[in-house]
């Protein structure tokens, strides 16, 4: 993704998040979030349960929360550059969410988002 080959290309201190597809037989079965500094977890499957949904995937947003979240929060203060993967309908399922989004902005930081 586009977004992959500006964290591989940039020098910039970076810190955030950013979103691939979990495929299983060649079709896609949900979205895996993975943060800069190498936690992951599932944003989105259709194998679990949530009454957050897109499509025929259900969104986790306490998962989301406690890794996507905590990662835009923990890059404003010491980063150059915030990368956020995206800004979407499963992602704004979280209040806290779209609130450290707006802060992120405002931080005068480079923040790097599709």
């Amino acid at each position: 993704t586009l977004i992959k080959k500006l964290i591989d290309v940039t020098s910039l201190s970076k810190g955030g998040f950013y979103t691939e597809e979990i495929r299983e037989g060649g079709k896609r079965v949900g979205f895996s979030l993975m943060t800069l500094d190498g936690k992951k977890s599932t944003l989105a499957s259709i194998k679990i349960k949530s009454p957050y949904r897109v499509g025929k995937y259900s969104v986790d947003v306490d998962g989301f929360e406690a890794i996507g979240v905590e990662a835009i929060r923990k890059a404003m203060p010491t980063k150059e550059l915030i990368i956020i993967d995206e800004i979407g309908k499963m992602e704004l399922f979280s209040k806290k969410f779209r609130d450290v989004v707006i802060q992120a902005l405002n931080t005068g930081r480079v923040v790097a988002t599709i």
